[in-house]
């Protein structure tokens, strides 16, 4: 039954903070709607559920989705309570960009209707229990913030142990999966396993196999039967040992790792995106992985069961190129479920991939109905190429700030020393030719590693936002003016910033001599700077340093980004404040 304390909650938003107490609902006029709701009621004892909390914020509000970036710390936060109950981390949806005009940065916010998910499992004895929810947030517009502190609360109706209990409503999320629903969970894994085999990666070979397969039973129907399963079971030791991580990390990381988590974490994510760019060069066909000779010969001197054993396991590692993004999927799923339940997923994916090994071992003369590689898999192989381009920009659309454009050069200079790397050598390429150029390629990667993805410093100069009247100010008082014109989409502008203005001996001479730093972004046409830039200072473009000395009408122009020596000649030449 719900409730709602409207007269608590009227006065808390005239106040800008509240305190209210719920059944089951509770409605803040024109800031927020929020109820709950279980997943299993009544829920069956010690078994996975979750209880939803669902949100619905007015027009143009906000929650803050990550603390680091949120005023005070103060992002989105969910604590559930209840007597008996153990409950899991919340599982929080996707997040969305949103730009901040105070911070002028853009942030990670939950908006409009969203749903917050927190695991437990019921207590093994029945009865009623009470649970409530927390919820700390800011909800924000762009004109203010609203404090929101309240609590809800609803009745929790367990099942007796033995008894059955009624799903009256739907699982939300892959986060709890109800007994009624694992044998369509198994049932897909066996589908997911048949689909590594149509990937580019794999198909290609698969003929390759059963006829070395073949060949070493020398038409031995039992002997063929016997070699394609221990195939198989090198098959599924691969996918046991995803079974094993699978189980190391969900014992590191807890009952439940978030996987949604580490998609808030900058590194994390730019990481994924630029996995993406490699895995489509592949797909491209700017590099491969080269089928090993055993497996691609019928030798028999490789045979034997240890061999097919090897063999699959070693088919298993050839499908991951291109089936990145379902194993991916699979082991962040396995990360909520109970251990036994993902376990068993799994090897029943390294299951569905071994069916075919097995049947076609078994009935050879379907091989002639296998369809042949050829161009229409060159082409698909490429199509899925541009898609995994498609996913890694996505990806490093989230990275915040002014790490998104280092990121995506970086991104460039990745995809050149992958080409240089596959390109630029043969088969036939001599081995210290060979080398050299893969460790040139190498060399590059890492060294532009340092250079785009380390972590930017902070400022070392004291930037101030362009404004005409502070500078015609700072003039009148016989202070010497800097002024950086700059703008987010000019890469000299940042490498101007990191061989110069991150120098701590210019930014000490900038301190020193009392000069006034001002920062003219020039991004967008219509900006301050963008248009003092053109009409005050008559400059077509952006590097240029405009240095403004006291006494002296002409201003001093720094074009480019080859100025520090220039620049510190000029600084010195001032009084020190």
């Amino acid at each position: 039954m719900r409730k709602v304390i409207l007269s608590a909650v009227a006065l808390a938003v005239l106040i800008f903070s509240f305190e209210a107490f719920c059944s089951e609902s509770v409605s803040v006029g024109g800031v927020l709607e929020s109820h709950m709701e279980f997943q299993h009621s009544p829920a069956e004892p010690n078994v996975l559920s979750a209880v939803a909390v669902h949100f619905s914020l007015g027009k143009s509000q906000h929650f803050y989705a990550e603390a680091g970036t949120a005023p005070s710390g103060r992002n989105l936060k969910i604590i559930a309570s209840a007597k008996d109950i153990g409950f899991s981390e919340p599982i929080f949806g996707p997040s969305h960009e949103y730009f901040d005009k105070i911070t002028n940065k853009k942030l990670q916010v939950y908006s409009d209707d969203f749903t917050v998910y927190v695991p437990f499992k019921a207590p093994v004895v029945g009865g009623e229990v009470d649970v409530k929810i927390e919820i700390d947030a800011l909800a924000c517009s762009e004109q203010m913030c609203t404090p929101v502190n309240y609590e809800l609360s609803k009745q929790l109706i367990v099942a007796s142990p033995g008894g059955k209990a009624a799903f009256d409503v739907p699982a939300p999320i892959a986060v709890s999966i109800a007994r009624a629903n694992i044998w369509v969970a198994f049932s897909l894994a066996i589908v997911a396993g048949l689909m590594l085999n149509v990937m580019p990666c794999v198909w290609p070979v698969l003929p390759i196999i059963v006829m070395r397969i073949l060949d070493q039973a020398e038409k031995n129907n039992s002997r063929t039967i016997a070699l394609g399963l221990a195939f198989c079971v090198g098959i599924l030791l691969f996918f046991a040992a995803l079974a094993a991580v699978n189980i190391v990390l969900k014992v590191s990381f807890g009952v439940i790792f978030q996987w949604g988590d580490q998609f808030r974490n900058p590194d994390f994510v730019a990481a994924m995106g630029l996995l993406m760019v490699a895995l489509a060069m592949f797909m491209f066909g700017v590099f491969s992985f080269g089928i090993p000779a055993s497996m691609a010969s019928g030798s028999k001197n490789n045979g034997g069961f240890a061999g097919s054993v090897g063999t699959g396991f070693l088919a298993a590692v050839l499908s991951t190129p291109c089936s990145f993004a379902i194993l991916t999927f699979v082991l962040a799923w396995a990360q909520t479920q109970p251990l036994l339940l993902s376990t068993v997923t799994i090897m029943i994916i390294g299951v569905g991939m071994s069916l075919p090994y097995l049947v076609l071992t078994s009935m050879p003369s379907l091989l002639a109905k296998v369809p042949k590689p050829g161009r229409w898999m060159e082409m698909f192989k490429q199509a899925t190429g541009f898609l995994l381009l498609g996913i890694g920009v996505k990806l490093i659309e989230a990275v915040p700030g002014e790490r998104l454009i280092s990121v995506l050069y970086y991104a460039v200079i990745l995809a050149i020393c992958i080409w240089i790397w596959g390109s630029w050598v043969s088969y036939n390429t001599k081995p210290v030719k060979k080398w050299a150029v893969r460790f040139f390629a190498v060399a590059l990667a890492v060294a532009a590693g340092f250079y785009f993805l380390t972590e930017p410093k902070a400022d070392v100069i004291e930037w101030q936002k362009y404004d005409a009247q502070k500078i015609t100010a700072a003039r009148q008082a016989g202070r010497p003016v800097l002024i950086k014109f700059t703008a987010d989409w000019c890469l000299s502008c940042k490498v101007l910033d990191k061989t110069v203005y991150a120098d701590r001996s210019v930014a000490d001479l900038i301190e020193k001599k009392n000069v006034l730093a001002i920062k003219g972004d020039t991004t967008e046409f219509d900006y301050p700077a963008s248009v003092a830039m053109r009409e005050v200072y008559n400059e077509p473009a952006v590097p240029v340093t405009i240095l403004l000395l006291p006494g002296e009408d002409a201003a001093i122009r720094l074009r480019g980004n080859l100025i520090k020596g220039n620049l510190k000649k000029h600084l010195k030449q001032l009084p020190e404040k």
